[in-house]
């Protein structure tokens, strides 16, 4: 199932956008849809990275043990 979405956005993005439909003979949803998925995941990956950064139960360890540790 999908949902139709309305969006603003400025005249030089929509250009870029429909250039880019244009060349690779894909729609402009596609692309926004693409784009959003790409987004939504870099998003959760930061926001996880960003929590254990600011998370002091969580160990560190020094870059010559992770190196024993992994055998390099």
């Amino acid at each position: 199932m999908s949902k139709a979405l309305s969006i603003r956005v400025t005249d030089e993005l929509a250009l870029k956008l429909s250039e880019i439909a244009k060349e690779t003979e894909r729609t402009k949803s596609f692309h926004v849809q693409k784009a959003l998925e790409t987004y939504l995941s870099e998003i959760a990956d930061l926001q996880v990275a960003y929590d254990r950064l600011h998370d002091t139960t969580d160990p560190v360890i020094t870059i010559e043990d992770m190196r024993k540790e992994l055998e390099l």
